[in-house]
């Protein structure tokens, strides 16, 4: 069992991670038939939702593209957002769903905006205690302490996957929608927006099972 878990912490996020890296260089490589740059794409659906306010500026590094919802900024990668590619669209795309998001204030969203600050804390935090915890026995309640700050990182990773698949949805409905792609372009979208998300779903499985290990560590002194 324990190999089993070792296996699956470290394989799940390598996987993600190469599977992510793999689509977005496949299809990166594949121009959109709309010829239209992330940048464009990403102004084009946040201007027919009425997100006129809502920047799109170049970022810095590879696949760096987020959405800002404090500077309402949509930042795109420098291949996303001069290029004009099916992965560059979807991306642009999926990051102007999380500005639809904010403009309507969805719930998740805002419940994980107003969580990260709290997790970031938290979950450094919690190793301390932890491995206070694990290496004196007799200080076990300090593991429950740690297990109970590791709790609020994971509640955060569980909550970013309602919110990474519901911008997905998002993007695909509004290239779909405004005729940015077409035909077997859609597939392709799709491809790239679920290879991405993979990478949040590894991420919280990863971060479930450390909880309940941990749990099972703690159950099993008291």
């Amino acid at each position: 069992m324990f190999w089993f878990y070792l296996g699956a912490i470290i394989l799940l996020p390598l996987y993600a991670q190469y599977k992510v890296k793999s689509t977005y260089k496949k299809y990166s490589k594949v121009r959109s038939t709309s010829g239209m740059t992330g940048a464009e794409v990403a102004r084009l659906i946040l201007d027919q939702n009425g997100l006129q306010n809502v920047q799109v500026v170049e970022s810095q590094g590879f696949l760096s593209d987020h959405y800002n919802p404090m500077t309402k900024i949509v930042a795109l990668s420098p291949h996303n957002y001069h290029e004009a590619s099916v992965a560059g669209t979807a991306i642009a795309a999926h990051e102007v769903g999380h500005a639809i998001q904010d403009k309507e204030a969805y719930t998740f969203l805002r419940f994980r905006h107003r969580l990260a600050p709290v997790a970031s804390i938290t979950s450094n935090a919690s190793w301390v205690f932890i491995m206070i915890g694990v290496i004196f026995s007799s200080m076990n309640s300090l593991l429950g302490v740690g297990i109970a700050l590791l709790a609020v990182g994971v509640v955060f990773q569980l909550v970013t996957l309602p919110v990474e698949f519901n911008a997905s949805t998002r993007a695909m409905n509004q290239i779909v929608e405004l005729n940015i792609i077409r035909n077997e372009e859609e597939k392709d979208a799709k491809k790239v927006l679920n290879a991405a998300a993979m990478t949040y779903v590894a991420a919280a499985a990863v971060a479930v099972m450390e909880l309940v290990r941990l749990l099972l560590l703690f159950t099993s002194r008291d």
